[in-house]
């Protein structure tokens, strides 16, 4: 009876094994991509992951917290006002000898803190709510194909960080042939190979640099729709065009770079505002100033380019 029992529990796992198999190779060849990313939640987190137990302590803290939200709360801006206050400490990600998925929720750049927001609402829209679930969405997000091979295959660039995820489904950046992206960025990229000295594991490893290299020149020369910052207005056609919680790219003059500079949108009664980890204000602030108003204080800054976090659920 035993011998029946073992085999019959031998089929069963064979049959689950094979019925997931065919799955994945469905989603693998299906053009839905929706379908696809089902596939992908289904992987185990293979990240090689630097983080501390108040790390993984405050995420699951987050995500539970996410649990009894009605469903028409917006999940970016919940999670960016819960990470308020967070001190601004720049070169986060620059602690291993070896590329390593890095979480800290301890401290935070504008990179960082706008990752951090995107990667608890993937969870949250998913129903995913371990440490484990946060770490696969983050490594998603940060890497190229959301393979994490050395610190190349990291999304340096902003330009190439939307690009990127743009093909993996998790966002889609607005683009109107119409007011108010009146402006056009070309996109000429080089700051990274023209000052390795300020990339740890960049100055002394020049297969690294050949690698960054060719990736900036993958990205120069392509173009895309911009709100320049004058015409950053409290409009109708502005609220169309930006909503609460999209991810705002600010576009800098600076040679070799392609933004200075991102954060969250929220609107406020008197115009559009930043949530963003602030060098100068040195934390995660909601900016008390209109994104206008701050933008005039910076002129090397010229305009915005903006995102929205995708839907990415496997409902």
């Amino acid at each position: 009876m035993k011998k029946y029992i073992v085999m019959l529990l031998v089929l069963v796992v064979a049959l689950t094994a094979l019925a997931q198999q065919n799955r994945c190779q469905g989603c693998a060849s299906s053009a839905d991509s929706t379908e696809k990313k089902c596939c992908e939640l289904q992987k185990p987190n293979a990240y090689a992951t630097t983080y501390s137990a108040a790390d993984s302590i405050k995420v699951e803290s987050l995500l539970n917290e996410a649990r009894s939200l009605d469903k028409q709360t917006n999940l970016v801006l919940f999670f960016a006002r819960k990470l308020l206050g967070i001190p601004y400490v720049a070169h986060t990600l620059e602690v291993n000898k070896e590329e390593q998925l890095v979480v800290n929720l301890r401290q935070l750049d504008c990179t960082t803190y706008v990752e951090t927001v995107c990667a608890l609402t993937l969870c949250a829209r998913n129903q995913q709510y371990t440490f484990a679930d946060y770490c696969h969405w983050l490594g998603q997000l940060r890497y190229r194909g959301g393979e994490l091979k050395d610190y190349t295959s990291r999304l340096h660039y902003f330009t190439d960080w939307i690009e990127d995820n743009t093909c993996m489904g998790f966002v889609s950046e607005t683009q109107m042939n119409e007011p108010p992206f009146n402006a056009v960025q070309t996109v000429k990229v080089g700051f990274m190979t023209a000052n390795p000295q300020y990339y740890a594991m960049l100055k002394d490893n020049r297969e690294f640099q050949a690698v960054i290299a060719r990736q900036e020149q993958a990205l120069n020369g392509r173009q895309y729709r911009y709100i320049l910052k004058t015409d950053i207005t409290n409009t109708p056609a502005m609220r169309s065009a930006v909503k609460d919680g999209d991810i705002i790219a600010i576009l800098t003059n600076k040679k070799g770079l392609d933004t200075s500079h991102i954060g969250i949108a929220v609107w406020h009664s008197d115009g559009l505002h930043l949530l963003n980890a602030s060098q100068i204000r040195k934390k995660t602030v909601e900016e008390p100033m209109t994104l206008r108003e701050y933008m005039k204080k910076h002129p090397t800054q010229t305009g915005i380019r903006v995102v929205k976090l995708s839907a990415a659920s496997c409902d």
